[in-house]
């Protein structure tokens, strides 16, 4: 089947300063894709050239199988929609003319708003579960809420590919898990194809099912989360040791960074030589006591109920 988005041969960067070069990828129909790298690897600067925001110096980046500088610009931006990392509203604008907004590219002079139009706000509203926020202005929401309401608008674009650049910078935890689950319920509906460059590691690996890695500019390996996630290339990406483990909620792979010993510090660290055991629900260095709870090596386990009696 025929790759959805892709680069060949890619050499992007800003200004005469190439961020990468000779860059081969490729993003599956239907996939949810996450590409992952240490900052300042090229991650953004991949996703703004897949989007057309950023052209390539050289080599070219195919919208379904068509080079996308053949596309007109309107028709780009009905086929692929970017949610970029940074996105500032205008003061005072309410959440639903903000994702109005996402119509823009099916307007023209001769289709002004119809009632397609607020069918796809009011859906896109809805999906993403501002409904009730509609009123409000942007100003007021909280971090989650907002982000949610910047889905909305990309979603009201009605486009089968959506690009988003760090969609959980800033989140704390719920609100990071509020985002991937949104993004993951509207890939499971198979009318869509997903990229989001993600930092946290362990929500890159649950929620994807297509992992772009990334270093120095470099794609370092492209694959299923199982493939990526291995200690080798932890090592590679991220320069750590690392432990892969079943993830206890989900059975993927989980990524346990392990820490040096430090002579300085007198403390064993939790390398494979000061590791005795890894439990599944245990952590690294750690062992796990018949009653479930981890603790450090050597250190006795607590009474039980029937013990203290």
């Amino acid at each position: 089947m025929e790759d959805v988005l892709s680069g060949r041969g890619l050499r992007i960067g800003y200004e005469g300063r190439t961020v990468s070069e000779h860059l081969d990828v490729r993003i599956p129909p239907g996939s949810f894709t996450a590409i992952i790298g240490p900052n300042a690897c090229g991650k953004s600067t991949l996703l703004r050239a897949l989007s057309r925001l950023l052209k390539p110096a050289s080599g070219q980046v195919f919208l379904q199988g068509r080079d996308i500088d053949s596309y007109p610009t309107r028709e780009v931006a009905r086929q692929l929609a970017l949610l970029p990392q940074t996105s500032t509203a205008p003061d005072g604008i309410t959440v639903a003319d903000l994702v109005a907004r996402g119509r823009f590219p099916h307007q023209s002079l001769l289709r002004q708003w119809s009632e397609a139009d607020q069918q796809a706000v009011d859906a896109a509203l809805a999906a993403t579960g501002v409904q009730d926020l509609a009123d409000r202005t942007v100003g007021e929401l909280s971090g989650g809420q907002r982000q949610r309401v910047w889905l909305a608008l990309v979603l009201a674009q009605d486009t089968p590919v959506l690009l988003l650049d760090e969609p959980t910078t800033f989140l704390d935890i719920a609100h990071q898990l509020e985002v991937l689950r949104l993004c993951r319920g509207l890939h499971r509906t198979g009318n869509y194809t997903l990229v989001t460059v993600l930092h946290e590691l362990g929500m890159a690996f649950r929620f994807a099912d297509h992992v772009i890695a990334m270093k120095d500019g470099r794609i370092v390996a492209q694959g299923t989360p199982a493939e990526i996630a291995t200690p080798e290339l932890m090592k590679e990406i991220y320069g750590i040791e690392a432990l892969v483990i079943p993830d206890p909620a989900t059975g993927g792979p989980l990524v346990v960074p392990l820490e040096p010993e430090d002579p300085s510090s007198g403390l064993p660290g939790t390398g494979r030589a000061g590791r005795t055991e890894v439990h599944p629900h245990g952590l690294p260095g750690t062992a796990t006591d018949p009653t479930g709870i981890s603790r450090q090596p050597g250190t006795p386990a607590p009474l039980t109920e029937g013990a203290r009696a």
